[in-house]
């Protein structure tokens, strides 16, 4: 999951270096890490960078919605993937984040981590014929929170 509220007052606190890619970037971009470390740049991908299903946390969160009134008028218990369905390489991520800061962010490079895939996306099919659900914001939007919330939470920490 990646983004924050959309007022910029509530997000992801994690502590010491993040491990996931969107916080690591904002705190980068806000000056409190030095660079962004990227593992493996040979993938077989477009661009050599890792896909990953980066998806809304309140997109997550209207599915658990849903998931909650479905259950409770009757429905069974049942499982889904949540996730776009599309994926986005390291790079990818790493552009919108430069194109929504404004600032040029740091990189460095390493070698990839062992046993990580190249390409890790959900099938949200299930969900999307059973709790017609669909994600709705886009990796832009959600970095835009990300970075506004990254912002705030170091001016009032």
């Amino acid at each position: 999951p990646i983004g924050a509220h959309e007022s910029g007052l509530i997000g992801e606190d994690p502590n010491g270096i993040p491990n996931n890619l969107v916080p690591y970037i904002s705190q980068v971009a806000v000056g409190k890490l030095e660079c962004l470390n990227v593992f493996g740049n040979d993938y077989d991908t477009k661009d050599g960078t890792c896909v990953r299903d980066y998806i809304n946390v309140e997109d997550l969160v209207q599915a658990h919605i849903l998931a909650l009134d479905y259950l409770n008028n009757g429905g069974d218990t049942n499982y889904f993937n949540l996730g776009t369905t599309i994926g986005n390489t390291v790079k990818e991520v790493f552009d919108s984040c430069e194109k929504i800061t404004g600032k040029k962010i740091p990189v460095c490079m390493e070698g990839k981590r062992a046993g990580d895939p190249a390409i890790l996306v959900a099938d949200n099919s299930k969900i999307r014929k059973v709790l017609n659900w669909v994600p709705s914001r886009t990796l832009d939007e959600s970095i835009k929170t990300a970075y506004e919330w990254e912002k705030y939470y170091r001016r009032n920490k």
